[in-house]
């Protein structure tokens, strides 16, 4: 079992759900296929099914925080309020095959609603940061198959982190990330409802690595860890119950570079950091043919919600760290993982090991 953040000894704020993951929303499904072949194949797909397997749109919204990046299907998002289609997660160059992909998965499966006979239309929300450092990118191995496999094995339960699926080769914050998770649950008083957060952590720079409030990257430079400089993107799906419509779920989606700002991440130049929300609640929203009565927060009561997309955001991003291990790749490209011991003792320096 690989180790998760909290195992190093991390203290958070608020309460997890049962598996510390995204799948803590009831409903919600994660799959993943990893590519790890001979010296330069370091890629994957992770995949977010809101629903499960079935047709049913949720209420949804997205941000950028900065632009240096790709997530398909957004402008319909945007104006409609409704995500329609899983959510899919590869590198840079597998965005074309993957969002193919999971039409073609969808159409297999009837997982539609036709204007008329024979007559509709998709729109995957596919999103991408890059791997070429450790992966041969512009080899495209990523196929169809992959992409669908992903799809037909997506579970709920406990979510394989690190270096796994779409994270297979990325890099956090100069060390090997990747894929992580985290989820909050509310308490009554503040509604009772639960967050969970999955990332695709590719971004940041060394020196500025943060966990607890602890100036990690700093220490570690001392040590004689060199910086890598800052580079790449974050991918971060926010998932909820709590009913909320689709301007409510992009306030959400805000909040997220709060949580990534915690580990250190400053959305650089070349990071392409973009967010999606989406809410299980309100079934059957998508209705074409009748009015449907629906279920929503007051704005005043999202405070907690907004605190807990911080807080497992913060997590996911360090479970993503603390689970990756060292990877060489493409060109003998090798990224180490975080030191856990040295990581440890530093936050014992600072008081902050639990």
């Amino acid at each position: 079992m690989k180790s998760r953040a909290r195992e190093l000894g991390v203290p958070f704020e608020g309460n997890p759900g049962a598996h510390n993951a995204i799948t803590d929303v009831a409903g919600v499904l994660v799959g993943q296929t990893t590519l790890v072949r001979g010296r330069d194949v370091r890629t994957g797909v992770t995949v977010v099914l809101p629903r499960g397997k079935r047709y049913d749109p949720v209420f949804a919204g997205w941000h950028a925080f900065n632009g240096n990046g790709e997530m398909t299907g957004t402008t319909w998002v945007e104006e409609s309020g409704f995500l329609e289609t899983p959510i899919a997660i590869t590198n840079t160059h597998s965005v074309g095959v993957t969002r193919d992909a999971v039409v073609d998965w969808m159409s297999q499966n009837g997982l539609y609603d036709p204007l008329h006979p024979g007559i509709y239309w998709l729109n995957p929300v596919v999103a991408e940061t890059y791997d070429g450092t450790l992966n041969d990118i512009n080899g495209f191995h990523v196929r169809a198959g992959d992409v669908q496999a992903a799809l037909d094995s997506a579970s709920s339960g406990p979510v394989a982190e690190g270096n796994t699926g779409g994270g297979t080769g990325m890099i956090c914050h100069g060390f090997k990330g990747g894929t992580g998770t985290a989820s909050r649950r509310l308490s009554d008083e503040e509604g009772g409802t639960s967050v969970g957060v999955l990332v695709q952590a590719n971004h940041g720079g060394r020196p500025a690595l943060t966990i607890a409030g602890c100036p990690v990257g700093r220490e570690l430079a001392s040590q004689g860890i060199e910086d890598n400089g800052e580079t790449g993107s974050i991918i971060v799906v926010v998932a909820t119950d709590a009913p909320l419509l689709p301007h409510q779920l992009k306030r959400l989606a805000r909040r997220v570079p709060l949580g990534i700002g915690r580990v250190g991440g400053i959305g650089g130049n070349t990071s392409g950091d973009i967010f999606i929300a989406f809410s299980t609640a309100n079934p059957g929203a998508a209705d074409r043919s009748r009015t449907v009565e629906l279920r929503m927060l007051p704005n005043d009561a999202l405070d907690p919600l907004f605190n807990a997309v911080i807080q497992a955001t913060e997590e996911a991003i360090l479970n993503a760290l603390a689970a990756a291990e060292t990877m060489t790749g493409r060109n003998g490209n090798t990224v180490p993982a975080l030191p856990h011991a040295q990581v440890r003792a530093i936050l014992k320096k600072y008081h902050r090991l639990t």
